[in-house]
């Protein structure tokens, strides 16, 4: 059974010790990486000796601890959080934002998007409002959700030819965040898109001479043909706060000639 640590924990020894054991690092592996010893990750981990705020930073570093939850691990030892969470509206990231902004709207006519930690949509180009254009109102009032747009019955689901496939890749994939950030809003949301109900097979959700894609496409119908894409996402290089640890920008690159033509068709 796996132990998920809360902020609610007394102390920051349980709190590292249940990320050590998550990631399955031995106290000794941890004090080598960490450049302590394993006696003094002992007495850190039972309460016995209260860790610098510098040795709580390179144990989570070396832990891989997400970086809301270092500001947790801070708290726990006694000290003030490092990373700030910062809006994304906020002016001070006005050239994060604008950055974002040009990013996703030069890789039109192909659909990119941006998300949070829930896969709530921040940010989004034509491209994308093509593919959802005709989903249930009540699925685009802010915040939009990724994860409830893709899977739910009155969303996009209906209209995935592989939709089975698809959805086992994002199901697997909040799981892996689950258990990255253990995160129990990200949590409640893959409960409830996992229990949506799946269609029953359909025939033509394979197709009967299939292209060999080099990974698993979203195949999805639009304006009477199917659409092929691969999904790429992209998150930030040591980021410095909550808010940019937390944004991942996808985008949908074309999977086949067919889909590539047909988009670069539209006119925007």
């Amino acid at each position: 059974m796996t132990t998920h640590p809360s902020t609610e924990q007394k102390g920051v020894g349980p709190l590292l010790r249940a990320w050590r054991e998550q990631r399955r690092v031995s106290q000794l592996e941890l004090a080598l990486r960490a450049d302590s010893s394993a006696r003094h990750i002992s007495f850190i981990e039972t309460g016995r000796s209260r860790p610098s705020e510098e040795m709580v930073l390179r144990l989570a570093e070396h832990l891989d601890v997400p970086v809301r939850e270092r500001n947790a691990l801070l708290l726990a030892a006694g000290y003030a959080p490092r990373y700030p969470h910062t809006p994304l509206q906020d002016p001070a990231l006005g050239a994060l934002r604008e950055g974002i902004e040009r990013l996703i709207g030069g890789y039109e006519p192909y659909p990119a998007l941006v998300v949070d930690a829930c896969y709530n949509v921040l940010a989004a180009n034509r491209g994308i409002m093509t593919l959802i254009g005709g989903v249930c109102a009540s699925l685009l009032e802010p915040p939009i959700n990724a994860m409830r747009l893709a899977l739910h019955p009155q969303g996009l689901a209906p209209r995935i030819r592989n939709l089975r496939a698809w959805r086992g890749h994002l199901l697997e994939q909040m799981e892996r965040q689950i258990a990255l950030h253990r995160s129990e809003p990200l949590r409640a949301l893959h409960e409830e898109v996992a229990a949506y109900p799946v269609p029953g097979a359909d025939p033509a959700e394979e197709p009967s001479d299939p292209v060999p894609y080099f990974a698993l496409p979203l195949r999805i119908e639009h304006e009477g043909r199917t659409l092929s894409f691969i999904s790429s996402i992209s998150t930030f290089n040591t980021p410095m706060d909550v808010t940019v640890a937390e944004l991942a920008i996808e985008t949908l690159l074309p999977a086949d000639p067919a889909t590539a033509r047909h988009l670069q068709q539209l006119v925007f």
